[in-house]
């Protein structure tokens, strides 16, 4: 699974809490939103799930602002 800094690094109180996006990059550097809104959890397995199809794509979490 490929996730950002966000969500690797150490909690941080309210992480679980807020809202968490799923991007991609493809092979060509272009950067696009998969899907926002969710829990941290739930768009680390989306980003897994996407990342498991071996595709050339990137897919990583974000935390939304």
């Amino acid at each position: 699974m490929t996730t950002g800094p966000e969500a690797t690094g150490p909690d941080t109180a309210g992480a679980e809490a807020a809202a968490w996006r799923v991007m991609r990059q493809d092979d060509n550097g272009n950067r696009f939103l998969v899907a926002r809104g969710l829990g941290r959890a739930e768009a680390a397995a989306l980003a897994q799930e996407f990342e498991a199809r071996g595709h050339k794509q990137l897919y990583w979490t974000e935390r939304e602002a």
